[in-house]
């Protein structure tokens, strides 16, 4: 395994090499992540209440184990706690695919919650230890890309194999295919561990002071901050809203909700659903690079600003798209799609920068395990908030209200970007 980077600023082998295990274990998990409340109700036989029960033990275990890895992560142990994390993943999807009544069910739910709580603790600290500090915007750019992108491949692929086979008999196989996928990842995560372990090195980023203010001489060591230190800093309180308030408004709301306005209220077809998320990816995919390079010319908070005023632009071309029909609509959909994506670019590319700067070297751990719960309390509001405004308002109004959701997330960038300064 490589250095941290190259002489110019570029990731190295190392991070080129997580990235590609991330890729497939995302490819793995899209395998099956639309399909388990059907598998688990229907294929188990466990009704609605086994789907729920299993859903609510992995929330409450991400949570738990995003809060106790966090520490763990801060005392120079991140790509452990990401490769046990990663192990828990390759266990909970091995035991479901075997699974035949309650119990493996609740089991496999508390080890995915396990899995992906300490993941998203130990990943930031993992990347800005192999990328050099002036290469980290692009590189969590090209972590956010690969992780949508595998999801995208992977659902794709599942449902060509259910549609191809019998589903009843491929489904627990496809569960047992994303624990074999996710192996990968968990073997280079023990890999940078063990490299970081006999050449110890702090990541090149200077701890922050309360107001956002860098301080390259602090130790990093004696920069250590717990949970409510950290969330007395008024840039961190603030980047932990935006957090959630960006799961909220912005991301669930893509996958629950627009998808409901366009076949519901718009009466577009299936095919025209899924056309509309191929073209997010798509313009993921082949943006990513160029609008990076062009967002590194912006202060992170400025960046971070950008992201909610495009989604703010992006549903409004929705609403735009409710009153006309033929190539114009599709036009509108298409901007939707692809401002949506380039709000994404910018998020990716601003958002785990500042929360590297807040938090300081010494407590991105901890910072990361915040930024995991925020999220998680975005992903549980935002789908059923977002279907029941568009429910009791209607197909053109609930466009407006999706983009009033953005202005929201765009106010609190905005405070935050005041803070920082």
């Amino acid at each position: 395994m490589s250095g941290a980077g190259q002489p110019d600023g570029r990731p190295g082998t190392g991070f080129h090499g997580l990235m590609a295990a991330l890729l497939a274990s995302s490819a793995g998990i899209g395998l099956v992540f639309p399909l388990t409340s059907i598998y688990i109700s229907d294929r188990l036989g466990l009704g609605a209440t086994g789907a729920g029960t299993y859903f609510v033990a992995m929330a409450a275990a991400g949570c738990a184990a995003a809060v106790l890895g966090g520490p763990r992560a801060d005392r120079g142990s991140a790509a452990a706690v990401g490769a046990v994390g990663t192990t828990s993943l390759v266990l909970s999807y091995a035991l479901l695919g075997a699974a035949g009544g309650s119990l493996p069910v609740t089991a496999s739910g508390l080890l995915a919650g396990v899995g992906y709580g300490l993941q998203y603790a130990a990943i930031t600290g993992v990347v800005t230890a192999l990328v050099p500090a002036e290469g980290q915007r692009r590189a969590f750019v090209l972590r956010h890309v690969m992780t949508n992108a595998g999801m995208g491949l992977g659902a794709t692929g599942g449902g060509l194999l259910l549609a191809a086979g019998r589903p009843a008999g491929t489904l627990p196989w496809l569960y047992e295919a994303a624990a074999a996928a996710s192996v990968p990842l968990a073997v280079l995560f023990l890999l940078v561990h063990r490299r970081r372990r006999a050449v110890p090195a702090v990541p090149a980023v200077p701890a922050a002071s309360d107001n956002g203010v860098a301080d390259p001489a602090a130790d990093p060591a004696a920069d250590r901050q717990g949970y409510r230190t950290l969330l007395r800093s008024r840039p961190i309180a603030l980047l932990m809203l935006a957090q959630a308030l960006f799961a909220t408004a912005g991301f669930t709301q893509i996958e629950a909700t627009v998808p409901l306005l366009l076949h519901h209220g718009m009466g577009i077809g299936l095919a025209g659903v899924s056309a509309v998320t191929a073209g997010n990816a798509l313009v993921l995919l082949l943006l990513q690079h160029p609008v990076a390079r062009r967002l590194e010319g912006l202060a992170e908070e400025a960046a971070l600003i950008a992201a909610p005023l495009l989604w703010c632009a992006a549903f409004g071309a929705g609403a735009l798209a409710t009153a006309t029909d033929g190539t114009a609509r599709t036009a509108l959909l298409a901007a939707f799609a692809a401002l949506f994506a380039i709000g994404e670019i910018a998020y990716s590319s601003a958002f785990f920068p500042l929360l590297v700067r807040f938090s300081g070297p010494a407590s991105l751990g901890r910072g990361s395990a915040l930024s995991s719960l925020a999220w998680s309390t975005g992903t549980a509001v935002g789908p059923p908030l977002g279907i029941a405004v568009v429910t009791a308002t209607g197909t053109g109004t609930g466009w407006l209200a999706l983009a009033a959701g953005a202005a929201a997330v765009l106010a609190v960038t905005l405070l935050l970007h005041r803070a920082a300064r």
